[in-house]
């Protein structure tokens, strides 16, 4: 069946609205808190879901409330979850998320089951040309890499969310078609992989491009972003603006981005209008307070297309 499969994490989100971060020593309060299903894994999976991809989600959740929550938020959102073990052995993986006045957030993550997470739950049979596979860095990095490597061998599409930062071996790289990164992450990897730091997000990106010889996108938050192909040609869209009064916070904006991303490469679209979608959508989720929350549907997505413009060649 053709699909796009989600490799990756699934968490319960503890998030507190605080006037100012804490700085370290500090205790702070704040009135209340409120409980949410995320992780990147399960973030970009119901996001993919909702542009009307069909979506698999692939992980581990505790045997424990938190992890029947998270199954059910997934097939609320239609996405397969016959993929997702539950294991005696740890909890479900939680990030505890505070988000300033500002919108801001600082996330800490206790992995929990998401590091008992192995590429052998996505077994070879469900694997051909036709399926993209997506994945974070919330889960060992090695079973990351086997996923690539297997989803390259039989054609599949392969997205890679260098989210948290960590090091991708050159021959992971070789099988990869789109790696998705910020800034901060594309700075990050360019220094492990000893390039020189460039100023410029398309430059850096360029850079990436050029030498992991894959297509390199990189968000730039309210700026937008630009995708940089191997051959130095690439492409910029702007970000869509939300009104103050509109505005909730920037959690999940990035796994919204990445999910409606995967979707769109898995419906054949352009780059160029791939990028346009994924942003709207990013901008779109800002609009609310958490993550799964807040992420648009396919029809939202359009209605508001238009208020950026067309991709620019770079």
């Amino acid at each position: 069946m053709a699909m796009v499969i989600v490799f990756g994490s699934l968490n319960i989100d503890l998030l507190m609205k605080v006037k100012e971060q804490p700085q370290i020593g500090e205790t702070i309060l704040t009135p209340t808190y409120k409980w949410t299903t995320g992780g990147k894994g399960a973030n970009q999976a119901i996001a993919c879901s909702r542009f009307g991809a069909k979506t698999a989600m692939v992980g581990k959740v505790g045997d424990d409330g938190f992890g029947t929550r998270i199954l059910n938020a997934l097939k609320r959102d239609d996405v397969l979850a016959s993929g997702v073990v539950r294991d005696d052995k740890e909890p479900t993986g939680m990030a505890f998320v505070t988000v300033d006045s500002k919108g801001d957030n600082q996330i800490v993550v206790a992995s929990g089951a998401n590091r008992l997470t192995t590429s052998d739950q996505m077994p070879n049979e469900i694997l051909h040309s036709d399926n993209v596979a997506l994945m974070q860095m919330e889960v060992n990095y090695s079973e990351n890499w086997d996923v690539i490597h297997r989803s390259k061998a039989v054609g599949a599409k392969t997205i890679l969310n260098l989210a948290p930062s960590g090091a991708v071996p050159r021959e992971v790289l070789d099988d990869l078609d789109y790696l998705i990164v910020n800034q901060i992450e594309g700075r990050q990897m360019a220094e492990k992989m000893g390039l020189e730091i460039e100023e410029s997000a398309i430059a850096l990106a360029s850079r990436l491009a050029t030498e992991a010889q894959l297509t390199c996108v990189m968000t730039m938050g309210p700026l937008g972003c630009v995708a940089m192909k191997p051959d130095g040609s690439g492409w910029r869209v702007q970000a869509m603006k939300v009104p103050d009064e509109e505005f909730g916070d920037t959690v999940g904006a990035g796994d919204t981005f990445c999910g409606v991303f995967a979707a769109c490469i898995f419906k054949k679209m352009s780059l160029q209008e791939t990028l346009r979608h994924a942003s709207v959508a990013a901008s779109l989720a800002c609009r609310g307070v958490g993550a799964q929350t807040s992420m648009p549907t396919h029809d939202e997505v359009i209605e508001y297309l238009e208020e950026i413009p067309a991709a620019e060649a770079i």
